[in-house]
C-alpha cells in the first residue's frame, strides 16, 4: 500500500478528526516504528508501519465507518471531555460500539442537530469553510431588528473572529418564522466560524438568546433532545454529494 499522510491514516482509522490528528502528531503523541514523528508532513504505510497514537498500537482502517445524528440539548459541551467536568455530548450515546467523535461543534447552550462520525476523511471535509455545505438554524433574538439589519445579514457583514481579526461573513439566507417583541428567525449558512451567529446579531445591535440547528446539508433534525440515530446509507451519500456541491442549495 503507498505510503500515506500521517494525520491521514489516524483520521481514516477512527482515532481523531484530521485537525485534532494534526495537533496529535505535532504535540508529540504519535510514533513511527518507535521513533516519535512531530512534522506534518510525514508519510507512513498503514499495512506495514507500527503506528502509535498516545502508546496504543494504531490499527488499519478495516473498522466500519460509523455515521450518527444526534440532537444536543444546552447544557452540554461539543467536546470528548471538558476539563471544567461539564456534560459531554459523548455522555448522551449509549449503546454505540467503537469510537466517533464530533463533527465541528455547537457552543454549551446551543442545541439542535449534530452530526458524529469515525470517518475523519468526511469529518475533515465537512469542516473546512470552502466545503459550503448548508447549515439551518432557528435563532430567537432580544428585540426587532429593523429590515436594514437583516439585510447587512443577508448581504454579508464584518464580524470579529477569536483571534481579534474581523472577517466577512458569506450571504445568508434569512426569514422570520415568529413574529414576537423577541422574534424566531430562520437562519441558512454556508460556512461555520465559532459564535457566527451571535457575532452576527450582535453587530446589528441585537443580542441572541436561543440558537438550534435544524438541517445540516440534506440531513434534517428529527429526533428528541439527547436521542440519536444512525444515518442511513443514502443520507451518508447524500451528505458526501453535498460537499462536492451535486446537492448543494446556495442560500436565497
Amino acid at each position: 500500500m503507498p505510503a500515506e499522510r500521517l494525520q491521514k491514516i489516524i483520521a481514516a482509522a477512527g482515532v481523531a478528526s484530521r485537525r485534532k490528528a494534526e495537533q496529535l502528531i505535532t504535540s508529540g503523541h504519535v510514533k513511527v516504528n518507535g521513533t516519535t514523528v512531530t512534522e506534518l508532513g510525514s508519510k507512513a504505510d498503514p499495512e506495514t508501519d507500527h503506528i502509535r497514537v498516545n502508546g496504543k498500537l494504531l490499527q488499519p482502517s478495516e473498522q466500519r465507518h460509523a455515521y450518527f445524528l444526534l440532537n444536543k440539548p444546552k447544557g452540554y459541551v461539543t467536546t470528548m471531555s471538558d476539563p471544567q467536568k461539564r456534560p459531554t455530548v459523548m455522555d448522551l450515546l449509549r449503546g454505540i460500539r467503537g469510537r466517533v467523535y464530533p463533527v465541528g461543534r455547537l457552543d454549551y447552550a446551543s442545541e439542535g442537530l449534530l452530526l458524529l462520525t469515525n470517518d475523519g476523511e468526511l469529518a475533515n471535509q465537512l469542516m473546512k469553510a470552502a466545503s459550503h455545505v448548508a447549515k439551518t438554524y432557528l435563532v430567537k433574538v432580544a428585540g426587532t431588528p429593523r429590515e436594514e439589519a437583516l439585510e447587512k445579514l443577508r448581504k454579508g457583514l464584518s464580524i470579529a473572529t477569536d483571534d481579534g481579526k474581523r472577517v466577512r461573513t458569506a450571504p445568508a439566507a434569512v426569514r422570520v418564522v415568529k413574529e414576537a417583541a423577541n422574534p424566531w428567525y430562520e437562519i441558512t449558512l454556508i460556512e461555520g466560524r465559532n459564535r457566527q451567529l451571535r457575532r452576527m446579531f450582535e453587530a446589528v445591535g441585537h443580542h441572541v438568546e436561543k440558537i438550534k440547528r435544524v438541517r445540516y446539508g440534506p440531513l434534517t433534525l428529527d429526533v428528541p433532545p439527547g436521542e440519536f440515530r444512525q444515518l442511513t446509507l443514502k443520507e451518508v451519500q447524500r451528505l458526501k454529494s453535498a460537499i462536492k456541491g451535486t446537492d448543494r442549495k446556495s442560500p436565497r
